[in-house]
């Protein structure tokens, strides 16, 4: 079993190969712009032909598409999100028509949620930025590809080696250079928006049964906690384990906070066709993850 792993070095991507790599019998590469690389693929570049022509070399029975661009302008996102995984179908379907693809795609795409109310996979789709918008652009070439394919849609992963790009990862970040005393204060954007988080370790989960399910798949999964969490409480579970104790405050002109907060202030997606389809549910709690990332940066 040929896997073909784009994106392999990225937040989502290395943990998925990791947990990929740990199936019997699987053969893992890795495909991207790294020198690491098995496979090179630039996906924001490469022509469809081009791409064919490597895909057709690596051969690959499943490919999984971690590659993504959660910041930038418009022009990178585009380019990203919704360029690279159209080029990809495009050549899936004329040098490895057969195989399956799993590609990650986004909460982000179903916009602003109403409170209380999880989001199925038929909900309408009203992404509020370039982000969520490019992130759907790239899940419609996906489901109209006539591929054996399938989008995961991600929530807000949190867990060991998040990013500082995104809010865990950054508030981590934030509560290492400030230290345990009690005289810092750590300023922060708005915080009163609700999230669903889940584990890193479970979406690379979700992604190895999807990509080794027997017979076709629902197109879109939803992979989530499957609550709407206060981004608030996700500070102070962190700060908790920093042993921070100074001040928290928050203010609109700050950017450290949610910047979607505005205009997504609630946000939670229904995951029972993932366990329908995958038989698979979160196994790791909010708490699990947050202690897992801030016990992975700590100093050697």
């Amino acid at each position: 079993m040929r896997i073909l792993v784009l994106g392999f070095t990225g937040y989502l991507g290395a943990h998925v190969v990791e947990r990929l790599r740990a199936l019997p019998g699987a053969l893992v590469l890795g495909g991207g712009r790294s020198p690491a690389a098995d496979v090179d693929v630039d996906l924001a570049r490469v022509s469809p032909e081009q791409l064919a022509k490597t895909l057709a070399s690596a051969a690959p029975d499943i490919v999984v598409n971690c590659a993504g661009a959660t910041g930038g302008d418009a022009v990178t996102l585009t380019e990203v999100n919704a360029r690279g995984p159209a080029v990809l179908c495009a050549a899936l379907r004329e040098a490895a028509p057969a195989a399956r693809l799993v590609h990650l795609g986004s909460a982000a795409e179903y916009g602003p949620g109403a409170p209380g109310t999880p989001v199925s996979e038929s909900a309408a789709t009203r992404p509020v930025g370039p982000y969520g918008a490019t992130k759907l652009a790239g899940t419609v070439a996906v489901t109209a590809s006539g591929l054996d394919a399938v989008v995961l849609r991600v929530g807000n992963p949190v867990g060991p080696g998040a990013p500082s790009s995104g809010l865990p990862g950054r508030i981590a970040a934030l509560l290492r250079e400030a230290g345990p005393g009690p005289d810092p204060v750590l300023r922060l954007g708005d915080l009163s928006a609700h999230r669903d988080f889940v584990d890193v370790r479970d979406v690379a989960r979700a992604a190895a049964l999807a990509a080794t399910a027997a017979g076709p798949l629902p197109p879109v999964l939803n992979i989530g906690g499957g609550r709407a969490v206060p981004v608030r409480a996700l500070v102070r579970g962190l700060a908790g384990l920093a042993g921070f104790g100074g001040r928290i405050e928050e203010s609109t002109s700050s950017t450290a906070g949610s910047a979607r907060s505005a205009q997504v202030s609630w946000q939670c997606s229904d995951i029972t066709t993932a366990e329908r389809a995958l038989g698979w549910r979160p196994v790791h709690t909010l708490d699990d993850a947050l202690a897992a990332l801030w016990e992975g940066g700590r100093a050697p």
